[in-house]
């Protein structure tokens, strides 16, 4: 587990003396993010865990809980106030209207009742939510979207997601199910995804599957000697080794494809790109750029940049879901309870 506290400002000398601090987590599927979050959106408190997936749906439940109430005694050690609600976003379908995670092929579970089971666990108010469409949120209200009206947000990372975000709000579809970007079919000849399909966008541009597809290709998949990471075959790219060449060359070519087909959904004015990935900077950007004005036609050409709260979107996503529902009429006043 790695741990910390940022190095405090005055901003956040500032929010420690008044209320309205939440907990906000966004579960991957790799690790779990979580911070103290001050009204004025500053994080005075991060921790990050790995969330344990391969272990099954109880113990990825008893991660997010303890994880939780630890930054709950932590903000009350801080601050000397109980956090007023906790903001928990995770990937899949999600129905935020009746707080069920509804299915993720990530974390293995299906129509899980998360909302209730979190409020009875931490006894506090849980706003749940989708991880990219939180991220989304977040990078039009804090990051690389702000002033903009409508745009995309794509996360790259151990999936492929994306939010299409309007007005400030991310649109969800009818039954929670919108921007699964992973799961739209590319090439239907193509790998066997873990939602059951094939040919899925999110095998071929997601992380977990550039370092598996590299991997197989230098015929070195079963050897753990040789594991390496999406962004080390984006440099491997680079430096012109040809395996590493052609496996980024086939996710880019994947990932335009998606992009083609929102832009053609959507027309929006601006796509971000966040998630792991993105780190890759012009490794991802410049190539992504060409291969996707060369497959639009008559559509406006959107401009494609990088996140700018990088892989903290899901979770300040999260604090502000968080937040919102301190200002809603959902919110309980007793949630104010110091410790």
């Amino acid at each position: 587990m790695h741990q910390g506290r940022e190095r405090p400002s005055a901003g956040a000398s500032a929010a420690r003396d008044g209320a309205g601090h939440v907990v906000a987590l966004d579960v991957g599927g790799t690790d779990v993010k979580a911070a103290i979050v001050a009204a004025d959106h500053t994080v005075i408190h991060r921790v990050r865990r790995p969330t344990r997936r391969e272990h099954g749906v109880e113990s990825v439940l008893a991660t997010i809980t303890a994880t939780a109430a630890d930054l709950a005694a932590e903000c009350r050690r801080q601050t000397g106030r109980a956090p007023l609600a906790a903001g928990v976003v995770v990937p899949g379908i999600v129905d935020e209207r009746t707080g069920r995670a509804v299915f993720s092929a990530n974390l293995g579970w299906r129509d899980l009742p998360l909302r209730d089971l979190l409020t009875q666990q931490l006894d506090l108010p849980v706003a749940l939510g989708h991880d990219v469409r939180a991220g989304g949120i977040a990078e039009g209200r804090l990051g690389a979207a702000r002033g903009v009206d409508e745009f995309v947000f794509v996360a790259l990372g151990t999936g492929v997601a994306a939010a299409h975000v309007v007005g400030g709000r991310a649109q969800r579809g009818a039954h929670g199910g919108q921007g699964e970007l992973g799961h739209l079919v590319i090439r239907r000849w193509g790998p066997r995804c873990g939602c059951g399909n094939v040919g899925c966008l999110e095998t071929y541009a997601s992380a977990d599957a550039i370092a598996r597809q590299y991997m197989r290709t230098a015929g070195t998949l079963s050897d753990p000697r040789t594991d390496i990471s999406a962004e080390q075959v984006s440099r491997l790219a680079l430096a012109d080794d040809p395996v590493a060449g052609a496996v980024w060359s086939q996710a880019v070519a994947a990932l335009a494809d998606g992009l083609v087909a929102c832009v053609t959904l959507y027309d929006p004015a601006l796509i971000v790109i966040g998630g792991g990935l993105a780190r890759s900077g012009p490794a991802l950007f410049d190539p992504l750029r060409a291969a996707l004005a060369d497959r639009l036609t008559f559509q406006p050409h959107p401009e494609v940049v990088a996140a700018e709260l990088g892989s903290e979107a899901g979770c300040r996503g999260a604090a502000l879901l968080a937040q919102d529902l301190i200002t809603s009429a959902a919110w309980h006043p007793a949630a104010e309870a110091t410790a």
